[in-house]
């Protein structure tokens, strides 16, 4: 495989842990990952979840930028819908001029929360992705047609671009927007039902090289579950069982310890979806891992592939991400 390995951090609260905890454990990742050679660190946006305390990625990655030395830090991403185009452009005009060069921007249309969550953040529809979008380009480039309403408003710090952008997705709909405009594309396969190979070779037909990308750069978002034995592996991942399957019935409830979910009394129906889901995650000895990395890696080709490890123990889902990089060197 030939794929650099990135890493997604969606700061899950395990329970028995308070989340601020989880939020600056999130630093032990960002440096971990830089130790272990990953390429970029990325934290998701979440509103209104008890399991997942990165309800701010724009302030989490910031400091994650500052612990850390080279690895490239963004967002993964912000929901674009929550948020007015001038301030996610003015935070990463910022960023870039705290840490140029090592800033990513990724930008998602789904809202992150539940419907009550979106309604207390005056978030937009996703179908105005594309407007809030070419609106967020228009003013950081400072070229909004004469008569705009916000003609003439100037995105600080002036002296300095966004970093470059990926549109992630999670269904292929966004991947022919990804190319057409010359940006990144990221697909969430660690969640998404579909597979990833005809997003990706929608996005690499649809892509017209950009000065931010002069060729396309596809992410395969990947959920890996590493372990020095598969048998630990197998331990550890009853943690995502028992967290899918309350998400499945929506239930946002910290993530769940591996005796927690072995002592859940499944029904078979229960059990059924359990083993469906499966499908989704990589689960495995390092050299498993390898393997399973390996093929996913030849039905796509993605340019890079990141991972995320939703796992209850902080030191066992730094020991994931440690393992994984050594399997693959």
């Amino acid at each position: 495989m030939k794929a650099d390995l990135s890493v997604l951090d969606l700061v899950p609260v395990p329970s028995g842990m308070d989340a601020s905890d989880a939020v600056r454990s999130s630093i032990d990742l960002a440096r971990t990952a830089e130790r272990c050679g990953y390429k970029r660190y990325w934290i998701s946006e979440h509103h209104s979840m008890p399991s997942i305390a990165s309800s701010a990625p724009e302030v989490l990655l910031s400091r994650a930028a500052a612990m850390t030395d080279h690895i490239r830090v963004g967002s993964g991403g912000i929901m674009l819908p929550n948020h007015v185009p001038l301030r996610v452009a003015e935070i990463f005009h910022t960023l870039e001029a705290l840490y140029p060069g090592r800033i990513d921007l990724g930008l998602g249309r789904a809202p992150g929360s539940d419907a009550r969550a979106s309604r207390a953040l005056r978030a937009s529809s996703g179908e105005q992705f594309a407007d809030l979008l070419n609106e967020m380009l228009a003013l950081s480039r400072g070229t909004l047609r004469r008569g705009h309403p916000y003609h003439g408003v100037t995105v600080s710090p002036s002296d300095v671009s966004l970093p470059p952008i990926w549109i992630l997705g999670s269904s292929g709909a966004s991947a022919h927007v990804a190319g057409k405009a010359g940006m990144g594309y990221s697909f969430a396969s660690h969640f998404s039902p579909v597979p990833a190979e005809p997003a990706l070779r929608r996005y690499r037909g649809a892509f017209s090289p950009s000065p931010g990308f002069p060729e396309p750069h596809a992410i395969l978002g990947v959920s890996v579950i590493c372990a020095p034995t598969d048998e630990e592996a197998e331990r550890l991942a009853s943690t995502v069982d028992l967290m899918w399957l309350r998400l499945r019935k929506g239930e946002f409830s910290p993530l769940p310890s591996p005796e927690e979910a072995l002592a859940y009394e499944y029904t078979d129906m229960e059990r059924n979806a359990i083993l469906e889901n499966r499908d989704r995650h990589v689960i495995g000895s390092p050299e498993s891992v390898r393997n399973q990395l390996n093929e996913l890696f030849a039905d796509g080709e993605p340019d890079e592939i990141m991972i995320v490890s939703n796992i209850h123990d902080p030191q066992k889902r730094l020991q994931s991400y440690e393992l994984v990089a050594q399997a693959m060197q």
